[in-house]
């Protein structure tokens, strides 16, 4: 929705900031117009060339009054939109990246041949099954339940005695028996009795000899426990809004706050994202509904969106702290100098600011010592100063509301997706070492390294295994199998690595994996490149294999390597899919790149400028405004906490930081940017025989021109770039103004080359201004920072300047303000002009 197109009135009074500056903004308007009025008819002639640019500054008002408060009210909606999209999105789609490993996990056990042989009845011995069965929940944890069912629906075993059933009629059961694939559904269920919705992969289990369906496995999904988990990792600290995740019909099938809305209500949607109110219970919400953006072309369950609901009383409330109060002032106002790309409305704003004094500064330019009756000018010079100074502080309050809007918004959101890179990082790698435990306890693996010497269909069948395991588990790129010699005997690959059977793994590796004391124990190679890792730094999991008939005994060990630059790629890359031109990174606790998309920090790097973060605790999320690489930047650090018991309980640390970098603009030297209340040294001056001076900024400084030189200023943007020609300084040309009667254009030269021709030559003209110099007939321009007053001095105020040298040789006298405290470098206007004809 365009900000024309916005129903302003509709959250204005959920903006009091916002309130204020119109009724301000109403105020000043009327003053502006009584300026115009006033001086059209008490001093007509003395007016006459300021009369244009009152005009415009008053239009300016009334366009302002009508646009700057609908794009402050834009801004706002804009920026609660994209913060609880963002988590919109994230609930979502951390859900159906976890799912997607589920549609792996059960076709595999599936296939598991001393379950496949049990429910076929070629076993009867419902114990070892059963323990089978808890070996897998403890390394697997995310589920409740794991139940094998007969044809008919009788339960065979389960693992969960504190919620036996003893057979089903639920669909699911001829569903599964007929699909070649997964089933999967959420509904209540006679498998889970009096437990509500279930979250159930189901899939046919055949026969080991005929291929025939003869039963189906189910695993029950902790779906509970994981939503709690995701909604206390990802929840708004602030409490203002609440996540959900909702079906195909908008009915919530998980709650943030049970009782804020609780699950099984039906709720309003908003899946296109426009700012819109929408009523839920008596009380008006602004809404981002999303859907999931899919893993490897898994969607999740059918019609499932993430969605969270703000109430409009609640989104625009101000946090306590301000980000701009913790930023030093040069950052902060050069920041400000990126308004037109940072925020229309901040931009819009600021060259308001500009117009008013450079009215006041032109006004008084222009009846510098004239011998007329200047009293009457002077007064509405003066009114427009005063009514100037209330714009100038309304508009500063303006633009620091709407400042700390946007980047409190981007703050919050920079720190969301670094926690979410890393948190899908250790939800992945959860997985991983799931999966090589589990694997290492296949039947057909555990018999043939005890018995090597079986014959070579044997270890076809090992090859046959690690190929089906593959095909559902993509995120490898070789599993392998090898002996307690290390020497790998049977391998599945991907397309393009290398053949590794018969060489052997590394001698530390396989200490490792022999020592392991049990089942639930495994080992991580440290992130690196190794032989069996294809030219790629990556992970490798590793688990030991057992003698079938002795537990304690080690045969052998099975290693399966991880596609940790594609992985990890896609991680960083769905975190920041939504914020163009942001960088992240995933490094150790010594800075190393362990992925990264950008180019020039490859993988194995040292990212120096995250030194700063690497300390971060463990859970801890950060974000800061900094500056990166010649640029003004967001930045947010968060540190893994691990998943479930991975990396907390388990014994296995790898501290991983996730960094996101989002650039708002590159830095610039912001000491001329002025933006806060004008010194007041020039109303100090003697009054003695007074004469008045042009004071304007240049890098910082406070330099001066005899008012009865310049003819007035006007902004920088007039200017076109010439072509670079004779002239060093010469940098561009301006059309005359309405109150210079000329029939060509103006020359622009840069003030600070002509003053020092080693400067370089600065292109950019935005908030600059140009001062319109006359001497001996001829009138050229100066580009300079910024206007400032035109103050009266008198003789006793002036001193000779004690210095020349290249560019010093303009400056021929020095002006003592306030007492001698301030020196003001005066140019002289004929060395001036002759700087501009050589």
């Amino acid at each position: 929705m365009s900000p024309t197109s916005l129903p302003v009135d509709n959250y204005l009074p959920y903006m009091p900031d916002v309130t204020r500056c119109e009724t301000s903004l109403r105020e000043l308007n009327l003053m502006w117009r009584l300026i115009e009025s006033s001086a059209r008819m008490v001093c007509p002639t003395e007016a006459q060339a300021i009369l244009p640019t009152i005009a415009a500054t008053r239009a300016g008002f009334d366009r302002l009054e009508r646009e700057l408060v609908r794009s402050l009210v834009s801004e706002k909606i804009d920026n609660v939109m994209a913060a609880i999209g963002t988590r919109a999105a994230y609930v979502i789609d951390i859900v159906v990246r976890n799912l997607y490993e589920r549609t792996a996990d059960v076709g595999f056990l599936a296939t598991d041949r001393v379950l496949c042989e049990f429910v076929a009845g070629q076993t009867r011995d419902v114990e070892p099954v059963r323990a089978r069965l808890l070996s897998y929940r403890r390394k697997y944890t995310v589920y409740d339940e794991i139940l094998l069912l007969d044809a008919n629906g009788n339960v065979l075993v389960q693992t969960d005695p504190a919620h036996a059933v003893e057979g089903t009629h639920d669909p699911l059961l001829a569903q599964a028996l007929q699909a070649d694939g997964f089933v999967q559904v959420f509904r209540a269920t006679d498998l889970r009795p009096g437990m509500g919705p279930s979250l159930i992969y189901a899939q046919r289990m055949l026969h080991p000899s005929t291929r025939q369906p003869v039963g189906v496995l189910c695993l029950v999904f902790g779906f509970e426990a994981e939503m709690a988990g995701i909604f206390r990792s990802h929840r708004d600290p602030r409490g203002r809004s609440i996540l959900l995740l909702l079906d195909g019909d908008g009915t919530v099938i998980a709650s943030s706050d049970e009782h804020w809305i609780a699950r099984g209500t039906r709720v309003p949607t908003n899946p296109d994202g426009a700012p819109r109110l929408l009523l839920h219970a008596g009380r008006e919400y602004l809404v981002q509904t999303r859907r999931a953006a899919g893993y490897q072309g898994y969607q999740g369950p059918l019609g499932w969106q993430g969605q969270v609901m703000i109430p409009i009383e609640l989104a625009f409330a101000r946090d306590d702290g301000s980000p701009l109060d913790a930023l030093d002032p040069a950052v902060a106002s050069g920041l400000l100098s990126h308004a037109r790309s940072f925020s229309p409305p901040l931009f819009e704003v600021i060259r308001a600011t500009e117009s008013i004094r450079r009215v006041v500064w032109n006004g008084q330019v222009v009846t510098a010592g004239q011998d007329v009756d200047r009293q009457r000018l002077k007064t509405i010079l003066d009114q427009i100063s005063e009514t100037g100074a209330r714009s100038n502080t309304l508009f500063a309050q303006s633009v620091r509301d709407l400042y700390e809007t946007v980047l409190s918004s981007n703050l919050q959101q920079i720190g969301l997706v670094a926690h979410l890179a890393v948190d899908l990082l250790d939800r992945n790698l959860y997985e991983r070492a799931d999966d090589c435990r589990w694997w290492a306890l296949t039947p057909e693996f555990r018999t043939t390294l005890a018995h090597p010497t079986h014959p070579s269909g044997a270890w076809e069948s090992v090859a046959s295994i690690l190929r089906y395991i593959h095909s559902l588990y993509t995120v490898y790129t070789r599993l392998f199998v090898y002996d307690r010699d290390g020497r790998i005997l049977q391998e599945s690959r991907d397309d393009g690595c290398a053949d590794a059977v018969g060489t052997t793994v590394d001698a530390e590796t396989l200490r490792a994996v022999l020592a392991l004391p049990d089942e639930q124990s495994y080992w991580v190679t440290p992130f690196r490149v190794d032989a069996l890792s294809d030219g790629h730094a990556t992970y490798t999991y590793h688990a030991a294999i057992r003698h079938p008939d002795d537990e304690r005994q080690v045969v052998g060990g099975i290693g399966i390597v991880f596609h940790a630059q594609r992985e990890f790629l896609a991680m960083l890359h769905g975190a920041v899919a939504e914020r163009q031109g942001a960088l992240a990174y995933l490094i150790d606790r010594q800075g190393r790149v362990i992925s990264s998309t950008d180019p020039q920090q490859p993988v194995g790097s040292v990212l120096e400028e995250a030194s700063p973060w690497l300390d971060l605790a463990n859970g801890q999320t950060v974000s800061r405004v900094v500056l990166y690489r010649g640029q003004y930047a967001v930045l947010g650090a968060s540190a893994s906490a691990g998943y479930r018991e991975f990396k907390t309980s388990d014994g296995y640390r790898d501290d991983i930081i996730a960094i996101v970098v989002e650039p708002l603009g590159e830095v610039r030297d912001a000491r001329a940017r002025n933006s806060g209340p004008q010194d007041d040294w020039w109303t100090q001056s003697s009054g003695r025989g007074c004469h008045e001076y042009a004071t304007f900024f240049l890098d910082g400084d406070v330099l001066a021109l005899d008012a009865a030189c310049v003819r007035e200023a006007v902004p920088a943007d007039r200017m076109t770039v010439a072509p670079a020609g004779a002239h060093p300084a010469r940098i561009g040309l301006i059309p005359p103004t309405a109150n210079i009667r000329l029939d060509h254009f103006i020359w622009v030269y840069d003030l600070a080359r002509l003053l020092s021709p080693t400067a370089s030559t600065r292109s950019a003209t935005e908030g600059r201004q140009i001062i319109l110099v006359e001497r001996a007939g001829h009138l050229f321009g100066l580009l300079v920072d910024e206007l400032h007053a035109v103050p009266e001095f008198g003789a006793d105020d002036l001193m000779e300047a004690p210095f020349g040298g290249a560019g010093r040789q303009l400056i021929n006298r020095l002006i003592r303000a306030r007492g001698g405290q301030v020196l003001i470098a005066v140019l002289d206007s004929d060395r001036l002009l002759a700087a501009t004809q050589g």
